[in-house]
């Protein structure tokens, strides 16, 4: 099974994104699974709003009916909707490559053309593997004066003008700073802005209705930056659970000392408050970051825009909690003394996982079978042999990696089919394996190339990207139901854990090393110890 990850350094392990599915009870809508130790089928009954349909994914849409690079009706198209246009190639409607060059004309609008939402977000999102934002601002603004040039030299000028610019006002207000708010956060990028402001403002000098907007803009954007800005200090004030390597030789806590149990008691509770830390964490995430994952591992990628490290560490930190849940669940385990109360520790942590799976939870989920996994915890024999494992046997089912995820992969189906047609928040809740995702995304990156043989950029395989990306910001967004349990988070959040040293040394106090390889193990780590102390 998966163990706490290093995903930025193990891409390389990535496959495709389109495994195949499990098996749907024709009728009854439950699941069947089949247990790993029996040639039967287990019945998973997830309840009648949670079950797992075959069909294929359809994205939800924040931006607009789809993110599909469709043109929508009474948008306008520069250059018709089918074949090639100058630099841009569509097909069936659909723009699926063109120069750099013809893809940012594209992006600006003109007095009888405004550009699809769609459109607009992919290529925003992903011209940063091309050309840096501020760059791209500058060519937008070399492309506005170009087209007032154009304007001013024909007969509308006073009507025409204004129109553009107002439309060029709400591409740069109402999608791109509202999308990337980041983008802006760069001294270069801000100068382009200001600089494309003022000249879009020379042509409303009369109404000032241009001019109104802009500060609009200018006042949200300094909000947005601000707020981000609040919070990426808040984040780094924030530390990892203390690491805690135990007593030399001594691992085991004071009998009064507190565990997971004494604070909550209930798996459901406990679920609904790893969700609630679950959408916190995630909500940092923006797109934009998720981008990194091409540009980080792409070779011709030489022009790193400012701020990618904070963006680094935003896709970093919310991996890390996921290490760290792991590492909390082995530690809560490996502490206890007696193995009566490991096995209920070991039952509880496996409600939990179930829990988690029932309300779309499933990054959590994975942690948690990922903790129950590690060595120092899997070898305890003698405790696993009083837990009842059928409930985890059916976790571990889901979670199987055979077949590229395809159990999980159809489960995160049921999951994204029932918040797409949900009624209540706690329907709409779908919080994927992070670690996957991420791998699927780069997968996508890897098997396509940027450039078409004709030098035209690969647009098709960045809307696939983009697909994928919206539809995560999309369950990023939902507002988590569940009352918030401050002493239960503080616990989770700043329990301390132990060091992979210190859980071997709690799991060998707790039942001895049975072979020749943990004895030596065994031994190895008590010299270490009394040497280094």
């Amino acid at each position: 099974m998966a163990k706490p990850t290093d995903w930025f350094l193990d891409l390389s392990l990535a496959g495709s994104p389109h495994g195949g599915h499990g098996d749907l009870h024709p009728e009854s809508g439950h699941s069947f699974v089949r247990s790993p130790d029996a040639s039967c089928l287990t019945c998973c009954t997830l309840g009648p709003q949670e079950t797992m349909p075959q069909t294929s994914v359809v994205f939800s849409s924040i931006l607009g009916p789809s993110c599909s690079g469709q043109v929508q009706p009474g948008m306008g198209e520069r250059g018709g909707g089918a074949g090639s246009s100058g630099d841009l190639v569509f097909q069936d409607g659909r723009l699926i490559s063109g120069s750099l060059e013809a893809l940012m004309e594209h992006l600006v609008p003109t007095v009888d053309y405004y550009p699809d939402r769609t459109y607009i977000f992919t290529f925003l999102l992903s011209s940063r593997v091309f050309i840096p934002p501020h760059d791209l601002l500058a060519r937008v603004g070399q492309i506005c004066l170009e087209q007032r040039q154009q304007l001013e030299a024909g007969s509308d000028k006073v009507k025409a003008s204004p129109r553009a610019a107002a439309r060029l006002v709400g591409v740069l207000s109402r999608r791109w700073q509202e999308a990337f708010p980041y983008d802006f956060q760069d001294e270069k990028a801000m100068a382009e802005l200001k600089a494309i402001t003022h000249r879009v403002t020379q042509c409303d000098e009369e109404n000032g209705t241009v001019k109104k907007a802009i500060a609009q803009m200018t006042q949200s954007l300094l909000l947005s930056l601000a707020a981000r800005s609040q919070l990426q200090e808040l984040r780094e004030k924030l530390r990892s659970p203390a690491m805690d390597k135990g007593p030399i030789l001594k691992a085991k806590p004071p009998a009064a000392q507190k565990d997971i149990l004494g604070v909550c008691c209930d798996p459901l509770v406990l679920a609904q408050q790893l969700t609630h830390i679950e959408l916190e964490r995630v909500s940092s995430i923006h797109p934009e970051d998720l981008m990194q994952i091409v540009s980080h591992m792409d070779s011709r990628d030489k022009h790193r825009c400012r701020g990618d490290l904070i963006k680094t560490y935003s896709l970093e930190a919310y991996d890390n909690w996921f290490n760290c849940l792991s590492m909390l669940v082995a530690t809560e385990v490996c502490r206890v003394v007696k193995k009566k109360h490991r096995t209920r520790m070991l039952e509880f942590f496996i409600d939990v996982a179930r829990e988690c799976f029932n309300i779309g939870n499933f990054n959590s989920m994975m942690a948690i079978i990922s903790g129950m996994n590690l060595s120092p915890v899997a070898r305890l024999k003698k405790t696993w042999s009083k837990v009842k494992t059928a409930k985890f046997d059916v976790l571990e089912h889901h979670m199987d990696p055979s077949s590229n995820f395809c159990n999980y992969r159809t489960a995160l189906q049921g999951a994204t089919q029932r918040s797409q047609m949900a009624n209540s928040s706690r329907e709409k809740i779908v919080i994927p394996v992070f670690n996957l995702f991420v791998k699927d995304i780069y997968f996508l990156h890897k098997i396509h190339t940027n450039h078409l043989p004709n030098g035209h950029i690969n647009f098709k395989k960045f809307w696939d990207i983009s697909r994928q990306i919206h539809e995560f910001m999309t369950w990023t967004q939902v507002e988590c139901p569940f009352e918030k349990d401050k002493k239960i988070q503080s616990y989770l959040l700043t329990a301390p854990i132990y060091s992979e040293e210190a859980l071997f040394i709690a799991s060998f106090e707790s039942e001895g090393p049975e072979n020749h390889m943990e004895k030596d193990s065994w031994k190895t780590l008590r010299t270490t110890l009394l040497n280094r102390a």
